[in-house]
């Protein structure tokens, strides 16, 4: 506790909470994304339980650093390169979201034609659940990685990350909605997804690329779509629609 009241440890947990809540970004919009396709009385319960899952993940890996640490460790070589176990979880975890992310656009496009004709389907809350937990191995996984490489003390790591789930689980419904609410933040956020998996592959195989590209892209890109949803909000005003 003296620790995490001096002067250094509290810089150090602010610093890492708001990396924890910036790396928990891709994992909100996951779960809002797919506990979309739940009915309207589970969604909020499915958040919950997956941001719940991503704690006690997180903290449970942190409490088996060693074996976090043996993940970085080469278990073989392909083509010159090492490939550690961490390696071959964030190539699944890439090809996962690479996969769902397709998925779910192509039930975007094609969602209404299919529930018109009878033929459409809802994900069912256990499969829900299971897909968030696959991801939340992943994210969880590279957010431990980045807090052991920061910080020395479990305390702040702990709180660290207690605090920036609290902080996820807050503003998870609010981004949910909104993402319902406008379906081109929608496809916007399914982009974001399929870039975050691309990092995560490219990791895979060593080639790091820094995370600040990828959410500097899509911050632009949010910004430019507010920009246009304003204009189209103006000129609608100006010609007297609601």
């Amino acid at each position: 506790m003296e620790v995490l009241l001096s002067p250094e440890g509290l810089v150090a947990l602010v610093t890492l909470t708001i990396l924890e809540i910036v790396l928990g970004i891709d994992n909100i919009i996951f779960i809002s994304i797919i506990s979309d396709r739940l009915p309207e009385a589970q969604r909020k319960r499915a958040q919950y339980i997956g941001l719940s899952l991503a704690l006690f993940g997180r903290v449970a890996l942190l409490l088996s650093i060693s074996w976090v640490l043996q993940l970085t460790e080469p278990l073989w070589e392909m083509v010159g390169r090492p490939v550690s176990g961490r390696d071959l979880i964030l190539f699944l975890g890439g090809l996962f979201l690479l996969y769902k992310s397709t998925v779910e656009m192509h039930h975007m496009m094609e969602g209404p034609d299919r529930a018109a004709s009878g033929q459409a389907t809802s994900a069912t809350f256990g499969s829900v659940i299971g897909q968030i937990l696959v991801l939340d191995l992943v994210f969880s996984l590279d957010s431990v990685i980045t807090a052991v490489g920061m910080v020395d003390e479990i305390t702040i790591m702990i709180t660290a990350i207690v605090i920036a789930i609290i902080v996820m689980i807050l503003g998870a419904t609010a981004i949910s909605e909104y993402v319902r609410a406008h379906p081109t933040m929608k496809t916007l956020a399914l982009a974001f997804l399929l870039m975050v998996g691309v990092a995560l592959i490219a990791e895979a195989f060593h080639l790091h690329i820094p995370r600040g590209y990828v959410y500097f892209a899509m911050a632009f890109s949010v910004g430019v779509e507010l920009v246009n949803m304003r204009v189209l909000a103006a000129r609608r005003a100006a010609r007297g629609e609601s």
